[in-house]
């Protein structure tokens, strides 16, 4: 009697030493009681379809792809995209079929908009100004218009990269009003501010930017960090009643794919709670 091969995951990127993928799939495997393996795999910046290639072709399962390859991912799925990943113009979860074809999907959006709706602010109803236009925001407008908000402005600091990025998704939810314009003409009050920007992984590229919050506001940083960004920090100064980063957004994005791969959704709460505890250890 042969015992079945445990099927085979991996995160890809560079760099990629720092991801908590591998971590947080063998939690949901765990917890599902679904037997896997997930590694690391530096791709070369110029290597990234060869690196993938030679991953399924030795009967691997699905990939994650982190930066700098979620575009790069998007171009190789050719038309198998999902519908998240056509909007976005980047992916980030990579399997394939029963044929051999690679799919690609983006399950960003998805994560963040499930992090909001744990933490009790879903976005439905309410006010969201996205800080950013690139990939992240990318990633994230589509999942904010599905979800019903009231309202979602896009600001940057080239306000031109914003308008595009909205007129690419004119024809999607178009019962959401929203609007674009840069970080120095925001104006009005917002349930719900979500940094997509990089200003947080750099100490030297600080986000100035003054903004009104609701009575009741988040704010949101989809990075994450051991102490409080300084985006959080400064929305607390300015009177955000809640602040969150980007750690349960990881989580969620990866429970996504797991759902993809294995079709269980694992919850997210406790492996939530004790990555953050792995994390304040390390």
């Amino acid at each position: 009697m042969t015992t079945a091969p445990i099927p085979r995951f991996a995160v890809i990127g560079h760099p990629v030493a720092h991801s908590q993928s591998p971590w947080i799939h063998h939690a949901f495997g765990q917890q599902t009681g679904i037997a896997l393996k997930y590694e690391k795999i530096l791709a070369p910046l110029d290597g990234f379809r060869a690196t993938v290639d030679t991953f399924f072709g030795e009967g691997g399962r699905g990939l994650n792809v982190t930066l700098p390859f979620k575009e790069e991912t998007w171009t190789l799925a050719g038309e198998r995209l999902s519908p998240r990943a056509r909007l976005a113009g980047a992916a980030n979860t990579l399997w394939i079929d029963a044929s051999g074809a690679i799919h690609a999907c983006n399950t960003d959006g998805a994560g963040l908009v499930m992090d909001l709706e744990r933490l009790g602010h879903a976005p439905r109803g309410r006010r969201v100004l996205l800080l950013g236009a690139g990939g992240a925001a990318r990633g994230a407008l589509p999942a904010l218009l599905e979800a019903g908000s009231a309202r979602v402005h896009v600001a940057n600091r080239s306000p031109e990269k914003a308008e595009r990025l909205c007129a690419d998704m004119a024809d999607y939810a178009v019962d959401v009003p929203r609007s674009a314009g840069a970080l120095t003409t925001i104006a009005g009050q917002w349930d719900l501010v979500i940094n997509a920007t990089s200003s947080s992984l750099s100490a030297h590229r600080p986000l100035a930017v003054q903004l009104s919050y609701a009575a009741g506001a988040l704010a949101y940083d989809m990075v994450y960090a051991a102490q409080e960004t300084a985006f959080l920090g400064e929305a607390r100064r300015q009177g955000a009643a809640s602040c969150a980063d980007g750690l349960g957004m990881l989580v969620g994005q990866a429970a996504v794919s797991f759902e993809i791969w294995h079709g269980v959704r694992p919850r997210i709460a406790p492996v939530l709670q004790a990555l953050r505890r792995h994390l304040m250890q390390q």
